[in-house]
């Protein structure tokens, strides 16, 4: 799948969410989604960093 492809499904899922639900669920599922993406992104971080401080064990830190 394309990005532009990736983005308008994306779109389209979200102005389909809003019509089926409430407001005050579209709100909470909203918050659920951005807590997942932060919480992936940390996992992604922490874990790119612990692989390269393992490589990186043998250097002096300051």
């Amino acid at each position: 799948m394309r990005s532009c492809e990736l983005v308008a499904s994306i779109t389209a899922l979200a102005c389909k969410i809003t019509e089926c639900y409430l407001e005050e669920e579209v709100a909470l599922l909203a918050a659920i989604f951005t807590q997942l993406g932060d919480t992936l992104g940390t996992i992604l971080a922490h874990s790119d960093l612990s692989d390269t401080n393992n490589k990186n064990d043998t250097d002096t830190k300051c």
